[in-house]
Order: C-alpha cells, then sequence, then structure tokens
C-alpha cells in the first residue's frame, strides 16, 4: 500500500532466481519481502491545484514474515512545478507491524527544499475492540480510535477477498499517516484476475513477475469526519500480484493525478517463517 509516500531503489538476480523466488513465496501463501522502484509523473492537475508540472519517484521496501512482524520502509521524493517556483517535497515513512500481537510502529518524516517539516512517530495496539495510540513525536499524547485494520493486515485482507471472488468490501485503516491520529474509512473494488497481455508480459522492469496474472484494485480513503457527501480524499489503483507486489499505479489526490510505473524489482527472500 503506498498511503503516504514514495521512493527508489534497484534490481538484483536474474529472471530465474526471481522466478523462484516468486514461486516459494506463492506456495507459502504468503507476501514476498521486495524492492520496489516506481517512477512518478503527472497525469492531470486542475486549475485549482496550482501545479503545471510534477514528476518524481517511490521507493516501496517490505521485508520480514509473519512470525517475525512486517517491516516497511517508503520514501516519496517529487519535484513540483507551480509555474512560479520549483519546490522539491520528501516523504519518508517507516513501519513495523507485528500480526500477532496486533502491533504497530510508525514513523514519517516529510521534507520541502531539504527543510523538515514534519516528524511524527508513535504506535498503536489492537486492545478490546479498540486501536490504541501513544504518539511520541512531536509531542507525547494518547489517544483512542475505533477499531481498524492495520496496512499489511489489509493487504493480506485485499487478496484473500481477490482469491474468493470478492469484489467489493469495506474495512477502517489505520496506517500512522498525517498526524498519526485517525484512522480511514476505505472501499476496496477488486476486478477478476486478468492474464498479462503480450506488451504487459515483455515488460522487462518486472522481471518474471510481468507474466504472472494480477488483479486490478482500487482503494478509496474517506474521512469519516467531513459532512456534506462523502467524497474520497485520496484513491489509489493498481495491478496487484497475488505476493503483494504492485505496479502501474494509480494515484488520484482529486486535483491532481499521479501515474507511477514500475522501474525496478528486487527480491529480498520468501517471507517465510523459520
Amino acid at each position: 500500500m503506498f498511503r503516504s509516500s514514495l521512493a527508489v531503489v534497484a534490481v538484483a538476480g536474474s529472471a530465474v532466481g526471481l522466478s523462484a523466488a516468486i514461486a516459494n513465496a506463492a506456495g507459502a501463501g504468503g507476501l514476498v519481502p521486495h524492492r520496489a522502484v516506481y517512477d512518478i509523473q503527472l497525469k492531470q492537475a486542475s486549475e485549482r491545484s496550482g501545479i503545471e508540472g510534477m514528476r518524481g519517484r517511490m521507493v516501496y521496501e517490505f521485508s520480514g514474515s509473519e512470525c517475525q512482524g512486517f517491516t516497511t520502509n517508503f520514501r516519496f521524493v517529487t519535484r513540483i512545478d507551480t509555474g512560479e517556483q520549483i519546490r522539491v517535497t520528501d516523504q519518508q515513512s517507516m513501519t513495523f507491524e507485528d500480526l500477532a500481537a496486533g502491533k504497530f510502529r510508525f514513523e514519517t518524516k516529510s521534507f520541502t527544499d531539504d527543510q523538515l517539516d514534519k516528524d511524527v512517530s508513535g504506535a498503536a495496539e489492537d486492545e478490546d475492540g479498540k486501536v490504541r495510540i501513544e504518539i511520541e513525536e512531536p509531542e507525547p499524547r494518547a489517544l483512542e480510535l475505533a477499531d481498524s485494520r492495520f496496512p499489511t493486515a489489509h493487504m493480506m485482507d485485499v487478496i484473500a477477498n481477490a482469491r474468493k471472488g470478492k469484489s467489493l468490501f469495506e474495512a477502517r485503516i489505520f496506517d500512522g499517516s498525517e498526524d498519526g491520529d485517525k484512522s480511514y474509512l476505505t472501499t476496496t473494488v477488486v476486478g477478476r484476475a486478468h492474464t498479462p497481455t503480450s506488451l504487459e508480459a515483455a515488460d522487462k522492469s518486472a522481471g518474471a513477475m510481468a507474466a504472472e496474472a494480477y488483479w486490478p484494485v482500487s482503494i478509496a480513503y474517506f474521512d469519516e469526519k467531513a459532512s456534506g457527501d462523502l467524497l474520497p480524499i485520496y484513491t489509489q489503483s493498481f495491478k496487484l500480484y497475488e505476493n503483494g507486489i504492485s505496479r502501474d499505479l494509480t494515484l488520484d489526490y482529486g486535483d491532481f493525478v499521479l501515474t507511477g510505473k514500475l522501474t525496478k524489482l528486487e527480491m529480498l527472500g520468501s517471507g517465510e517463517c523459520r
């Protein structure tokens, strides 16, 4: 999932090595640890956005296993042209999710032109049908939210529903984004499994994944406290493989829309418990 960030990475190993790693992960029924790089481009922007041009790079690194917990490192660097000035934004986040214990740690830093804008960190835990949050930075405070899914658990839900052929489901998600003090209502739409076209299968950037079947997925995020017609504050669409790898992203922020093309993929292990 790419809720609040983007980043960069390199490919390692041959197509044969990638194929073996994918087969092992799929056989274990788990998410495969990997590092993916996406080149980001502006697809469209309204006049209200104040954006004339935008490009960037996202790096998503996912590692761990169900018994060890999952760590995600995420970085999203963008160069924004407003017509009057150029701004460089850099969003960096790290999360750790212990599925068995129902615990989640998060840290997010945001920079504009190398100047730190925001630094948020804390921890969350499932407890008695609630999510209890302890924010450490910028100011220590505690709060309680309604029962929510953490990101990796939600990704597993998406894949489980896709396997069952369930095309629509809703969930509340807490991912530690923004100020780390709210959850989001989400609606996920999953299309039928697609066999890649010859053009998709020939895309070398995805390695052996290019020939694998995928599901088209769209997730809309809503602010439950908004008044009036409930419109999504953010929507992400992507092609999802059974082992959790994604490609061909569309990130819709309302006033502007970005696309993300998978350009490099590196497998980091099988994701099996040892």
